[in-house]
């Protein structure tokens, strides 16, 4: 064992959030997606109801992240395609109305992170890791807590969830590349 390894065992990641829960800013925050149709062009979308727990440990191994998205509130900027996402075609938010992440895994260091966890839509559940940036932290000039930014961006393969089977690649692609725009405010000491 090397004496980096054996100092990262003795000292395990710290996050530079304080430790505490740290309530989501809803207003500042943004869960969007963009996903190829016919392989010529993005479409981009987002989720306008949405919630987070987040919960800073000592350690990041001991902190946890659970967020939870109503699959009814898409946005793609088109009514009509919104309806027919929210469809059996494609999400179907009748059987599978909320899709859940529950973290197992956060590691990193500075402002550079990655969290793995578990990703459920339906009764399917995938482990995906995104990867985790601290945009910073911030006091706010009206007063009341200090904001911390934080961006996640991954891929998830909607074939993995069984979503939209009847939509071959390139009609509808595969991949959809999700990002997390978070705004969350400190715990009070």
């Amino acid at each position: 064992m090397t004496s980096t390894t054996t100092d990262i065992a003795k000292h395990p990641a710290s996050l530079p959030l304080r430790a505490g829960v740290w309530e989501l800013d809803q207003a500042h925050s943004t869960i969007s997606f963009t996903i190829r149709h016919l392989g010529i062009a993005k479409v981009r979308g987002r989720f306008t109801d949405f919630g987070a727990d987040v919960v800073v440990a000592d350690t990041a191994a001991a902190s946890t992240v659970v967020a939870t998205v109503d699959l009814n509130s898409v946005d793609t900027g088109n009514n009509d395609r919104d309806t027919h996402v929210r469809s059996a075609d494609l999400i179907d938010v009748e059987t599978r109305p909320t899709m859940t992440f529950r973290s197992t895994e956060i590691a990193g260091a500075d402002d550079e992170w990655t969290m793995t966890g578990e990703l459920t839509i339906g009764d399917i559940t995938r482990s995906i890791t995104l990867d985790v940036e601290l945009g910073g932290i911030a006091d706010f000039p009206l007063g009341g807590p200090r904001h911390a930014g934080v961006t996640a961006t991954g891929e998830v393969r909607r074939s993995d969830f069984g979503i939209a089977p009847s939509f071959p690649s390139p009609v509808l692609g595969d991949a959809i590349k999700v990002e997390l725009d978070l705004e969350l405010l400190e715990p009070a000491s």
